[in-house]
């Protein structure tokens, strides 16, 4: 059976912006946000939802960065205190088990080769099946209702 880790994005490519101004972040069509809810704010570098108040930005991320017909870009939420966070082997952080969530499998040449959708309680199961044999490289889970990018999933070797 395969063991898998869920990261989180680097903070560091988005330090800058939290001092640039409103205007500047719109011209990078980026926004800066308050979280209004919990869960509803799903930070892609702590793999945690905002705490209500807290300062987030919402901007564009390339998160499917291969030369590939997959290549993919989306909205994603990164909280202004954020460190990277790595999961331990095999764990599904609250983050991902409170929601739907699009499991989406690729190869070495960045080619998808299975896609599931499952409740995020039901991940792990789902991640274990897909890395099951070898044509899996890495997953990425989207939050499958509004298709945004989750995370990473490495295999555990």
């Amino acid at each position: 059976m395969s063991s898998f880790e869920l990261v989180g994005l680097p903070f560091e490519p988005f330090a800058a912006l939290f001092g640039l101004p409103d205007a500047q972040l719109l011209k990078l069509n980026a926004r800066r946000v308050l979280a209004t809810a919990n869960p509803g704010f799903p930070c892609r570098v702590s793999l945690t939802d905002a705490e209500v108040g807290e300062e987030l930005l919402l901007l564009p991320y390339e998160h499917q960065s291969a030369d590939s017909p997959y290549k993919s870009s989306g909205p994603i939420y990164v909280r202004k205190l954020a460190r990277q966070r790595k999961m331990d082997p095999d764990v599904v952080p609250d983050y991902v088990r409170t929601r739907l969530m699009s499991v989406r499998a690729y190869d070495a040449t960045h080619m998808m080769v299975e896609a599931r959708v499952c409740e995020g309680a039901d991940s792990a199961s789902v991640i274990r099946q897909l890395f099951d044999g070898d044509a899996v490289q890495y997953i990425h889970l989207h939050n499958a209702q509004r298709g945004c990018f989750s995370c990473a999933v490495n295999r555990v070797r």
